[in-house]
C-alpha cells in the first residue's frame, strides 16, 4: 500500500524491494543478484541514507543499457595467497561484488585470523557500513573502504585531486545496536548534494565550493565545483591514503583513473574496493569482546549531556534507530517516485504500488 502526503510518497519496504528487484531482473541481472541490489538500496532508505538508496536506480539501469555495467560477467579471484586475495569485479554491480568479497574475507579470517580482499574494476556498492556490519555480525571486525573519482582539492589547492573516499569500521557487540563508523572523507557526500539538487533545495555553505573555489549553497554549482574535505588537511590525508590502499593493493584504478559516476555512462566507473575481516576469536574470547564493546557503548549513551540534548548516540546508532522508527516503510520524494515510475515504464515492469506517485 502507498499514500501520498504533499510531495512525499510512502511505500512499504517489501513492495519497494519487489519493484526495484524486478527492474534489475528486466535489465538482465540474475534473480538473486537483482534481489541483492534491491535489498541494499532499500536498506539505505530505511536507515535514512537516501543518497545511497533508490535515487540511484535510473543511473544504474542506464549504465547497464549503455554497457558500462556488466550483467553477464562475474567477480573472479585473480590472486589468492591465503589471507590476501585480489578480485576482478568485471564491472558488475558493486552490491554483487561487495557481498562476495566480504564473504571471502570473513571465510579467510576464520582460518587465517584476517582476510584482506582488494577489488579492481569495481562499481558503486551503496553504503560501506552494510558490508562492515556483515563481518561484525559474524564475529569479525569489518573494515571497508572504496575510492571514487577526484572530488576534493588538496589543502590550498584549486583542482580536484582525490575522491571523498568512504571508510567503514564495525566491531562485534552485544545487543541489537551495531557499533559502526561509516563516513565519507568529505564534509558531505556527493549523493546528498545530488538529492538536494533533485529536490530543489539549498545545501549548507561548508559542504562544497564552486568551480572558482567560492563557497556555495547551490547544489548544481557544487556538483560542478569541488567538495570540501572533512576537518581540512586531516580529511584530505585520510582520503588520499584510502585511495592508494584501494587502488594499489588491487592493481586497479585510483586518482584520476576512477571515472565520474554520473559522467559518460557508457564508460566503466572503474573504482577499487578494500574489504578486511579480522576474526576476534584469534585474539581472545569473542563473548568477552562483545560484552566489553557493549559496556563502552553503554557508557557513552549514559554520559552527561549538554543542555537541550535529549540523547547521546554511538557511531551507527542513528541509522539503526531510523530503521527501527521506519515501520519498514520508505518515504520517497516526488522526483524519486516519479523516476521509478518512468523506469518501470521503460523496462516494462509492473508498478501498481507506485501508481499514486
Amino acid at each position: 500500500m502507498q499514500s501520498m502526503s504533499g510531495s512525499v510518497a510512502t511505500i512499504s519496504a517489501k513492495d519497494l524491494r519487489a519493484v526495484v528487484s524486478r527492474l534489475f531482473a528486466a535489465a538482465g541481472l540474475a534473480s538473486a543478484d537483482a534481489d541483492l541490489v534491491a535489498d541494499g538500496l532499500v536498506e539505505a532508505e530505511l536507515e535514512g541514507i537516501a543518497s545511497h538508496g533508490v535515487m540511484l536506480v535510473d543511473m544504474y539501469l542506464e549504465r547497464i543499457r549503455q554497457g558500462s555495467i556488466s550483467v553477464t560477467g562475474a567477480p573472479t579471484i585473480v590472486s589468492d595467497r591465503e589471507a590476501a586475495i585480489v578480485i576482478d569485479a568485471a564491472h558488475t554491480l558493486g552490491h554483487v561484488s561487495a557481498a562476495r568479497s566480504i564473504e571471502i574475507a570473513i571465510a579467510r579470517a576464520r582460518s587465517q585470523g584476517a582476510g584482506i580482499v582488494a577489488v579492481r574494476h569495481g562499481f558503486h556498492f551503496g553504503t560501506a557500513r552494510r558490508y562492515a556490519v556483515t563481518a561484525a555480525d559474524q564475529g569479525c571486525i569489518g573494515i571497508v573502504a572504496c575510492n571514487t573519482r577526484p572530488l576534493m582539492p588538496a589543502p590550498g589547492g584549486a583542482e580536484r585531486v582525490v575522491g571523498n573516499n568512504p571508510l567503514a569500521i564495525a566491531i562485534p557487540v552485544d545487543g541489537p545496536i551495531p557499533l559502526v563508523l561509516d563516513m565519507a572523507t568529505s564534509e558531505a557526500a556527493m549523493g546528498k548534494i545530488r538529492m538536494a539538487e533533485k529536490a530543489g533545495q539549498a545545501i549548507p555553505d561548508n559542504w562544497a565550493v564552486d568551480a572558482d573555489g567560492a563557497p556555495t549553497t547551490d547544489p548544481t554549482r557544487a556538483i560542478a565545483g569541488m567538495l570540501l574535505p572533512a576537518s581540512g588537511p586531516k580529511g584530505f590525508g585520510l582520503a588520499l591514503l584510502i585511495d592508494l590502499l584501494c587502488g594499489l593493493l588491487s592493481g586497479g584504478a585510483f586518482g584520476r583513473g576512477v571515472q565520474p559516476l554520473y559522467g559518460d555512462l557508457s564508460t566503466p566507473y572503474d573504482c577499487s574496493h578494500l574489504f578486511i575481516a579480522i576474526d576476534v576469536a584469534h585474539f581472545g574470547d569473542l563473548s568477552q569482546f562483545r560484552s566489553r564493546a557493549a559496556a563502552a557503548a553503554d557508557a557513552i549513551r549514559a554520559g552527561r549531556r549538554t543542555p537541550g540534548v535529549d540523547r547521546l548516540f554511538t557511531p551507527g546508532e542513528p541509522e539503526w534507530q531510523r530503521r527501527q522508527d521506519s515501520g519498514e516503510t520508505v518515504r520517497l520524494s516526488e522526483p524519486v517516485a516519479a523516476m521509478l515510475v518512468r523506469c518501470c515504464n521503460e523496462w516494462d515492469v509492473p508498478h501498481d504500488v507506485l501508481s499514486a506517485a
